[in-house]
């Protein structure tokens, strides 16, 4: 079966090969076999490629971390699915390839009439934006986030799980065209980030005291970000978009006793026992189904056209998927 797997780390247009791997084989007990209907490419998976990733894989190495497809075959113990249904492919599986074989633990079937695209890119992000807003701070309905990177998909996760929750959110994008789009997403505030970003968000929150900011950008929007938050908030980070340090001023940490966090979705599903995945998910599961779950889509390409379709994903506007249908 074809794979695009990479036999060492660098610019991924350099180090993609299409390649011919063995099927994986009859699934043993608890197990299943998936057959690939479509999986993104998440800016996550093109670190990896590049090794800067939190971690490599050992080469040679399929990539690609999450998906989408229906159950081929079922190995035995494996009584709440039956082939045909369609599942998420569980985050971390190397999916941009025809068929995988994973355990069945926490895997449920998902709705059939939700466009296969848009269940591709939800084992990570909603998920990502989900634990972000329950992990961190105990936060009551009508309580106020605050992000920044707000057009990303991690970004509208956020506002739609925010929504799910019944806390407002103050949503920092770069481009005034957004502000309208994310609105109508369900942002109760958006944002042009810039020298009176402080003063915006105090006026349209009615000088709220934001206790949870999430920071994906790095660089001197972690300080922009702090300057809008409470003493005692904590700034949760899960990412460098600009792909530089983060920069902030001593005494936000320090007067206001401000706490910063890492975050990556690799370290909970580590923890996490099939229950609390399957909870979480079945939480989501329902907006996804209600279409709130919408990322724009920029292009869907075949496994044979990995290189057009990394050049695509790399412009970062809008998520590519490897369709395997094309």
């Amino acid at each position: 079966m074809k794979a695009i797997q990479i036999s060492a780390f660098g610019n991924p247009l350099e180090v993609t090969q299409l390649v011919e791997v063995e099927a994986p084989g009859a699934p043993g007990h608890g197990e299943i076999i998936i057959d690939l209907e479509a999986a993104p490419i998440n800016p996550s998976d093109l670190f990896m490629m590049t090794g800067r990733y939190g971690y490599r894989p050992e080469l040679p190495a399929i990539m690609g971390a999450e998906g989408v497809g229906r159950v081929a075959s079922i190995g035995g113990g494996v009584d709440h699915l039956k082939v045909g249904d369609r599942v998420l492919v569980p985050y971390q599986t190397p999916c941009w390839t025809e068929q995988v074989k994973v355990k069945a633990d926490w895997i449920e079937a998902l709705p059939q009439d939700v466009d296969v695209h848009q269940l591709a890119m939800f084992g990570v992000n909603p998920a990502t934006a989900y634990l972000l807003l329950k992990d961190y701070v105990d936060m009551e309905p009508g309580d106020w986030v605050i992000q920044n990177a707000a057009n990303s998909a991690v970004g509208r996760s956020v506002i739609v799980v925010a929504k799910m929750l019944g806390l407002r959110t103050v949503n920092i994008v770069r481009r005034e065209e957004l502000i309208d789009e994310l609105t109508a997403l369900g942002g109760d505030v958006v944002v042009v980030d810039g020298p009176n970003l402080v003063k915006q968000v105090r006026v349209a929150t009615d000088n709220a005291k934001i206790r949870l900011g999430i920071e994906v950008v790095g660089d001197k929007a972690m300080m922009s970000l702090m300057a809008c938050l409470a003493p005692g908030a904590l700034v949760a980070n899960y990412g460098a978009v600009s792909n530089r340090p983060f920069a902030g001023l001593a005494p936000h940490l320090i007067f206001s006793e401000m706490t910063i966090r890492g975050f990556w979705l690799v370290h909970w599903f580590a923890r996490a026992k099939p229950d609390d995945i399957r909870k979480m998910y079945a939480g989501l599961i329902g907006l996804m189904k209600d279409g709130k779950f919408a990322f724009p889509v920029a292009g869907t390409f075949s496994l044979a056209d990995a290189d057009k379709a990394l050049v695509e994903a790399a412009k970062g506007e809008g998520k590519v998927l490897f369709d395997m249908s094309l």
